[in-house]
């Protein structure tokens, strides 16, 4: 179906952060996977390495964001293009929460500093 519904959405929540996927292979896609990333005001982000580009528009909020130890601020309308197998971190800063829209290609999986690996279902 190429119209995919907030219904049809699956939602996935770690770390804190809630994942409203709506393009992922069991969606029909084969190449890439979207989401929306809601995440409260006031939270730290879990550094991780993912293994494939990602890219984030913010649609609200703001966030510290840190790629490879290079800290910028990014607030509602900017976009952030994490490399594949960089360092990444998202801190949520201000009063309210941070609402993107993330899209990446299927297979991502994050590596996480303990060295463990998560496969998120949202991208997967």
């Amino acid at each position: 179906m190429p119209v995919l519904s907030e219904e049809s959405a699956a939602v996935h929540e770690i770390h804190g952060s809630r994942f409203t996927s709506y393009v992922r292979p069991a969606s029909g896609s084969a190449e890439l996977c979207t989401w929306r990333l809601d995440v409260p005001a006031g939270t730290a982000g879990v550094p991780h390495r993912p293994s494939r580009e990602e890219v984030l528009v913010v649609l609200g909020g703001a966030a510290l964001v840190t790629i490879d130890g290079e800290a910028k601020t990014a607030t509602a309308g900017d976009v952030v293009l994490v490399p594949a197998g960089a360092s990444f971190q998202v801190d949520v800063t201000g009063d309210g929460p941070l609402r993107a829209w993330v899209t990446t290609s299927v297979g991502l999986v994050a590596e996480l500093p303990d060295g463990s690996t998560l496969t998120p279902p949202w991208a997967n």
